[in-house]
């Protein structure tokens, strides 16, 4: 059955006081976000200064997860001032106001989902037209997939507990999914276009559930996640930390982390540092003093002597305002998918979120490190929007719009001032191992690999005569 699932629907599904009350959680004031710069940011010594930048006053955007850190990190370390830059961090409600704050010129730049960028440059649904560009990826991995109690009940469990029985979770999951009636059958992302929305639609995918045809996918943001589930609007969602962690037992007690999004794409991209073309072109210095003042940041957050420091930096009210004990796991690499069998599920890893060094875990060739990025990603996007109809077709020029909107190029030119080495190439396989259902991906063949899937938008309809 094809379901039409509607904002209004939704609203009227939860009822108009738990509408309210999760609407409300979402707002964000502005005001909260921060003022005055430190003593010891004040105290930097500038190597660039401030005259010679076009634009040297800037209004950078942030989300409250975990995410902003680096931003975060920019502005209290004085990394932003340390570039010539006078920045004003706006914090933004959600995704959309975040990437839309860019395209209506409101923001200079501001991180947007992994998918945004291309999909605004070829005009996918959900999506606005528009040239936004990125040179750098903010972090990879820092998300997970939050399932709720009933689930847990029914059987199912977090996905290192399968190791890596894809045919056994897809029993515990199907079995789950055909009690559900069709209404209760919600998932929830932050925005059409993000990664996050992506792995979802895979991940069930990959069990032989449709994703386009048998449930749906909504969009709502990271504050009104857990309020939704725990009002049975919703069944599972994914989103960046600390909202995965915020959901588990010994915090709201809601549900349970089934995966984080590097066990679906171990090395996958999920924030990118996204501006408009036209800024690129008009501030030529200031783009590059900005680019230099985030990979820093970037750089102190993946020490991992300082992620304690990090942790307490986006704990505090101006950016998520979020206890420690929540949005510490995700940072440090200690982190608990939680459950309801009272079982300590804590996992230590260093690729849990990944700022800058890449862990040996991860499959990367020489050079390569977080904030690089690679032109094959974003071709990887595209076969996703078009997987999922967000596009009628991967465009034939691929290659040409992932060049013109992942900006690699420019990012090895700044970082070789940086004294950093990148990898030559733009463009990689990724092998079967990174990806949950073992399913390699050649940049090269984008059409070939998105022809590989079974269960896909323009999938061939069967008809059959008697």
């Amino acid at each position: 059955m094809t379901n039409i699932w509607t904002r209004r629907k939704f609203l009227q599904q939860m009822g108009g006081s738990a509408g309210g009350f999760a609407l409300s959680s979402c707002a964000i004031n502005a005001n909260r976000a921060p003022q005055y710069l430190s003593e010891s940011a004040m105290a930097i010594a500038q190597v660039v200064k401030p005259e010679s930048l076009e634009k040297p006053n800037l209004t950078i955007g942030y989300v409250p997860v975990n995410d902003c850190a680096p931003f975060a990190v920019a502005w209290e370390k004085g990394f932003f001032r340390k570039y010539g830059l006078t920045v004003s961090l706006s914090r933004e409600a959600s995704w959309a106001t975040s990437r839309d704050g860019i395209i209506f010129g409101r923001l200079d730049a501001s991180p947007v989902v992994s998918g945004a960028v291309t999909n605004a440059r070829m005009g996918a649904e959900g999506a606005r037209h528009a040239p936004l560009c990125a040179a750098m990826t903010i972090h990879r991995h820092g998300n997970a997939m939050t399932m709720n109690k009933a689930m847990w009940d029914a059987g199912l469990r977090p996905w290192f507990e399968y190791n890596g029985d894809l045919a056994a979770f897809g029993q515990d999951f199907r079995r789950y999914f055909d009690n559900l009636p069709p209404e209760k059958r919600v998932w929830a992302v932050v925005l059409s276009s993000a990664i996050y929305e992506y792995f979802v639609r895979y991940l069930v995918a990959a069990t032989g559930v449709d994703p386009l045809k048998e449930f749906r996918v909504i969009i709502v943001p990271p504050p009104q996640m857990l309020v939704n589930v725990r009002i049975g609007a919703m069944q599972a969602y994914m989103v960046a930390e600390p909202w995965n962690t915020r959901a588990i037992t010994g915090n709201e007690g809601v549900g349970f982390t089934f995966a984080q999004g590097k066990e679906i794409w171990a090395g996958h991209p999920d924030r990118l540092l996204g501006v408009m073309q036209s800024f690129i072109d008009q501030n030529p210095k200031t783009y590059r003093s900005l680019l230099k003042a985030m990979i820093e940041a970037c750089r102190y957050c993946s020490d991992p002597q300082n992620r304690e420091e990090v942790t307490r930096i986006i704990s505090t009210r101006s950016f998520t305002g979020a206890k420690p004990k929540l949005t510490r796991p995700a940072i440090v690499g200690d982190y608990n998918y939680g459950g309801f069998d009272g079982k300590d599920r804590t996992v230590q890893a260093a690729d849990t979120t990944i700022f800058f060094d890449i862990p040996p875990n991860i499959p990367e060739v020489a050079n390569a490190h977080s904030t690089f990025m690679w032109r094959s990603h974003s071709v990887w996007l595209m076969t996703q929007a078009a997987r999922w109809g967000q596009i009628k077709e991967i465009p034939k020029n691929a290659e040409e719009i992932a060049q013109k909107a992942w900006k690699t190029d420019l990012y090895r030119d700044v970082a070789a001032d940086l004294g950093i080495a990148c990898p030559a190439d733009d463009f990689k396989v990724e092998p079967a191992d990174v990806f949950i259902d073992k399913k390699a991906f050649d940049p090269s063949d984008p059409v070939g690999y998105l022809n590989s899937f079974e269960i896909r938008a323009d999938r061939p309809t069967q008809f059959y005569l008697s």
